[in-house]
């Protein structure tokens, strides 16, 4: 931040930027308004021993 308050980022960065924290929020909000699809969902598979 204190980079960009120094040197601000061009109007495309910003935009882009926005986008991005956009969209992040928005399947936030789906996920946790709707939920995943089951076949979207990790199954736990066999647990391995290690070596």
């Amino acid at each position: 931040m204190a980079r960009w308050a120094r040197r601000p980022p061009s109007r495309r960065m910003v935009i882009t930027v926005l986008i991005v924290v956009g969209l992040a929020a928005v399947i936030v909000g789906i996920e946790r308004t709707i939920g995943w699809p089951e076949w979207m969902q990790v199954a736990p598979g066999p647990i391995r021993p290690t070596r």
